[in-house]
């Protein structure tokens, strides 16, 4: 596949499955032994079209109107980069944070690899997770220091 296919397929899952909850898509764009690996935290490995399922379930059940907007997708080879802002109201469980009834915007990067027209890999490689937590009140904000 070429990379505007390999983009288009990015595009697709993050407007219908992130933003409109079409999480049946992964079946069709994510390969049967899809890895993703948090470099944030690498014990935390998805495996497979259920995994990622079962993550954008969480996720959406913490902020279910999550939405992801694409600030930059680039592509090389048989790779595709995404940067985005991602808004939401925190209305569930964010893993042990209880709902708060706050609005969050923060920032995140992968980096998906294909093959055989469908994504075999993606690195989280990076997630704004102390922006998202302070906003959620869970840690204080950082001290501004002058001098």
């Amino acid at each position: 596949m070429s990379t505007e296919q390999n983009k288009a397929i990015i595009r697709r899952w993050i407007e219908e499955a992130w933003n409109q909850g079409r999480l049946e898509l992964a079946d069709e764009f994510y390969a049967a032994d899809y890895t993703a690996i948090d470099a944030d935290d690498p014990q935390r490995i998805l495996r497979g079209p259920a995994d990622i399922k079962e993550y954008a379930i969480r996720l959406r059940s913490a902020f279910p109107d999550i939405h992801f907007t694409i600030d930059h997708l680039f592509a090389e080879g048989d790779k595709v980069v995404g940067a985005f802002t991602i808004r939401g109201t925190h209305q569930g469980y964010y893993g042990a944070i209880p709902p708060t009834g706050k609005a969050v915007v923060f920032k995140a990067v992968d980096i998906w690899r294909f093959a055989g027209g469908k994504i075999v890999e993606r690195c989280i490689a990076s997630i704004d997770r102390l922006g998202l937590l302070q906003q959620l009140g869970a840690i204080p904000p950082l001290e501004t220091r002058e001098g």
